[in-house]
């Protein structure tokens, strides 16, 4: 195969199913697949950035230890209600497994985009050049649980609002073969699942206003789909949150990518996964890495085409 010819890998959205990105990558370079162009949408455009600074298997590792009592530690109501997301501990997260505050963009070894979204107007917008810890927060702002951010005079929230999985982005970055990972694409016709409450710590956090929010989102955080529902009783109110975030990115999803293919795209079955549950995270990178093992003959194909171009 050419050597010249630029691979680009396309990072979707998709909340705590974003760790499956971690095991797809690691696959692909196993078996020589390196990217040189990178671009992520929310927590795609974080796994990408650890991938872009070599911080992949660190960022694996922290994943890996996370346990339910961590995830509930980076919840933070504040009295603005701009956002549940602790900032401060999130932010020290980013500079722990991914880059400092002064790791420029286009330092970086690889090409790398985030995709966010701008605020006001609705525009897609592509982060090439600045900060790098800044541009995966802008991409990663998924409004109700992390406040916009201020970027170049505008406020930007979550990337997937506009464009889920990235490919046209790997395309305008020069790139010859698009390898996508769609984290949405079997995340409709599930049932809802209503979690068992820990009714202890319900029952002592939940006086005053602060309190019943606070139980709202440890609900939020445990929200997912399987098939043992029960069809006749209502979902909560952020449980229809999450369903709508759902079907919002499933029909973006499918349009953008009919009209922008990728040459392969990888697919993680993880509907289960609920959006908030980061602690299943070797569940996600497991999936990862299976999905790359079942498509190493569409891979070969794929190269096979290129060949000699």
């Amino acid at each position: 195969m050419n050597t010249e010819l630029k691979i680009g890998l396309a990072l979707g959205s998709g909340s705590s199913r974003g760790w499956a990105h971690i095991g797809v990558i690691k696959e692909l370079l196993k078996i020589g697949v390196s990217p040189d162009i990178v671009c992520g949408t929310s927590v795609g455009a974080m796994v990408g950035a650890a991938y872009a600074t070599d911080n992949i298997e660190k960022l694996e590792t922290w994943a890996c230890s996370l346990t339910k009592f961590d995830v509930a530690k980076f919840i933070d109501i504040n009295i603005s209600m701009t956002g549940f997301v602790n900032t401060e501990r999130f932010h020290g997260f980013l500079n722990e497994n991914i880059a400092s505050d002064s790791h420029a963009i286009e330092d970086l070894s690889k090409i790398y985009a985030a995709v966010s979204t701008d605020l006001e107007t609705g525009q897609e917008v592509w982060m090439r050049k600045g900060s790098l810890v800044q541009a995966v927060w802008a991409s990663m702002s998924l409004p109700g649980l992390f406040p916009a951010i201020r970027y170049d005079n505008r406020w930007l929230v979550d990337g997937g609002l506009v464009n889920p999985v990235p490919v046209s982005v790997c395309r305008a970055l020069g790139a010859d073969i698009v390898i996508a990972v769609n984290l949405n694409g079997d995340i409709m016709g599930k049932r809802f699942h209503k979690p068992d409450v820990e009714k202890n710590n319900i029952k002592n956090n939940t006086k005053g206003f602060s309190g019943k929010i606070t139980a709202l989102v440890k609900e939020y955080t445990n929200f997912s789909f399987n098939g043992t529902g029960d069809s006749e009783q209502s979902p909560s109110l952020l449980n229809a949150i999450a369903a709508s975030i759902n079907i919002t990115q499933d029909r973006i999803t499918r349009s953008r990518m009919a009209g922008e293919p990728a040459d392969i795209v990888f697919t993680p079955k993880l509907a289960d996964i609920g959006l908030l549950e980061l602690y299943r995270a070797e569940e996600a990178i497991e999936e990862g890495r299976k999905c790359v093992q079942k498509k190493m003959l569409k891979l070969s194909m794929c190269w096979e085409e290129f060949d000699g171009i």
